[in-house]
C-alpha cells in the first residue's frame, strides 16, 4: 500500500512539472483585434468651419438729398427688376449752390465710365466662356475616345463652369452699372428742377430680380445723398467661404473636391473650390493665438435646399485622393527609432515587420512596400506582443 501510494504521488508531481512545463514554453495566447491589408481609397482632406454667403450682394443708396418715404418692404420679400423700393422728396434741406450741381453732373459721369468699363469687362467674360465651352467640348470628344484622363475633363470642367458663372456675374454688374445711371441722372434732373423751385419725387428701382436681403433705413426720416437703404441679392447664387491656415491653403488647388457636412441637412453636400484668395489676414485663435488664414471661396454642385446667407457649415477640401492604394487602418502601425513597423498574423503568431509608408489620415494609411494585399495585421499593438508570440484574433 505505502508502494502504491509513493507512486501515486510521484505520478501527480510529474503531472504538474508537465503542465509547468506546458505553460512556459507554450503561453496563453494574447487576444488581438486584426484587420486585413485591402487595396480601397484614401482621401487627405482639410477640414474647416465656414459659412455661406450670397455671390451678388447690391446695396442701394439714396441718390439724393430729401426726405425718404417709409419703406414698405421687408426682409425676404421676391422682387423683380425695376422694382420701386424707396420714394425719396428730393428738395434740398439748404440752397443749392454750383459746387452740388457739378457733384452730381460728376455721378453720372462715373456711372457712365463705370458702364463702360463693365461692357469691356462682359465683352471679355464672353469670349472667355465661349473658348471654355469649345475646350470643354473638344475633350469631351476626346475623353469618350479615351485619350485624355478623367483628372483632365474634370479640370476642364471646373475652367468652364467658372467661366460661365463669371459671365452671369458681369451680366448682373452691368444691369447695377445701368441702374446707377438712371438714379445719377434723376439726382441731376432734381437738381436743375430745385433750382426752379420745385420738389420732385424721386423713385429708387430694383437693378436685379431677386430678394431683399436687409432694410437699413425703414422709417420716414431725412436722408443724404449715399445713405445705404436697402440690400438685395439673388440667395439662389450662394457660395461658401472658408478660412483656413496659410500653410494649408498652398495646398488647396482650384477645382478641388469638397464635401459639405453639418450643414442642417441629411447627407453631405458637394462642392467645387473656385478661388483661393491671394492675400491672407490676421485672426486671433480661441487660443489667443495670432494666425495668419486665407479665404477659401466655393461652389455648391449639389443644391442647397433651405440655405441662405450667412449659414453655418463645415467643409473637408479634398487635397489628394487615390481610389487604388494598399491600405490599412492607421492604429495597426507605431514606430521604432526611424522606422515604421506592423505586426502580421501568420499560423496563430504575431511577426514584426518593417514598412513603407506613403499617404495617410486619421483612418488609413498607404503601404508602398513590405506587405501583400490580404495581410492579416494587429491592430492597437501594445507592449505584450513580441516577434513569434502567439494570438488569438478576437
Amino acid at each position: 500500500m505505502k508502494n502504491i501510494g509513493g507512486k501515486g504521488v510521484i505520478l501527480v508531481i510529474l503531472v504538474a512539472l508537465a503542465w509547468l512545463t506546458w505553460a512556459v514554453f507554450h503561453p496563453t495566447p494574447i487576444k488581438v483585434e486584426t484587420a486585413k491589408a485591402q487595396v480601397g481609397e484614401i482621401c487627405l482632406t482639410i477640414n474647416a468651419d465656414g459659412k455661406t454667403r450670397v455671390q451678388e450682394r447690391f446695396t442701394i443708396s439714396a441718390p439724393v438729398n430729401g426726405r425718404l418715404e417709409r419703406i414698405l418692404l421687408h426682409r425676404g420679400d421676391e422682387i423683380d427688376k425695376n422694382t420701386i423700393l424707396a420714394r425719396i422728396n428730393s428738395l434740398p434741406l439748404a440752397p443749392l449752390d454750383p459746387r452740388q450741381k457739378a457733384e452730381a453732373v460728376a455721378r453720372v459721369a462715373a456711372a457712365k465710365a463705370t458702364k463702360c468699363q463693365v461692357d469691356t469687362s462682359l465683352e471679355h467674360a464672353q469670349a472667355d466662356n465661349e473658348q471654355a465651352q469649345k475646350e470643354l467640348a473638344r475633350l469631351e470628344t476626346l475623353a469618350t475616345n479615351g485619350l485624355i484622363s478623367q483628372q483632365e475633363l474634370e479640370r476642364c470642367q471646373v475652367t468652364a463652369k467658372t467661366a460661365a458663372k463669371e459671365l452671369e456675374g458681369t451680366k448682373f454688374k452691368q444691369e447695377a452699372a445701368i441702374a446707377e445711371i438712371k438714379q445719377a441722372e434723376s439726382a441731376l434732373l432734381s437738381f436743375e428742377q430745385a433750382d426752379k423751385g420745385q420738389v420732385t419725387t424721386i423713385e429708387v428701382h430694383s437693378p436685379i430680380a431677386g430678394k431683399v436681403l436687409k432694410i437699413v433705413e425703414e422709417s420716414e426720416r431725412v436722408v443724404t445723398a449715399g445713405t445705404p437703404l436697402i440690400e438685395l441679392s439673388n440667395p439662389a447664387r450662394l457660395e461658401i467661404v472658408v478660412d483656413v491656415l496659410s500653410i494649408d491653403a498652398v495646398k488647396i488647388v482650384p477645382g478641388a473636391l469638397v464635401f459639405i457636412e453639418n450643414w442642417g441637412g441629411d447627407k453631405p453636400l458637394q462642392g467645387r473650390v473656385r478661388l483661393i484668395e491671394p492675400s491672407a489676414f490676421t485672426k486671433i485663435s480661441a487660443l489667443g493665438v495670432e494666425e495668419q488664414r486665407v479665404n477659401v471661396i466655393i461652389d455648391f454642385i449639389d443644391k442647397a435646399e433651405n440655405l441662405g446667407d450667412g449659414f453655418r457649415i463645415e467643409a473637408r477640401i479634398v487635397i489628394w485622393q487615390d481610389p487604388n492604394v494598399l491600405k490599412i487602418p492607421t492604429n495597426a502601425i507605431f514606430r521604432e527609432g526611424k522606422e515604421w513597423k506592423i505586426f502580421v498574423v501568420e499560423s496563430g503568431k504575431a511577426f514584426k515587420r518593417t514598412v513603407t509608408i506613403g499617404h495617410y489620415n486619421s483612418s488609413d494609411v498607404e503601404i508602398l512596400k513590405g506587405l501583400t494585399v490580404g495581410s492579416c495585421v494587429i491592430l492597437h499593438p501594445n507592449n505584450q506582443l513580441s516577434d513569434g508570440i502567439s494570438i488569438s484574433q478576437l
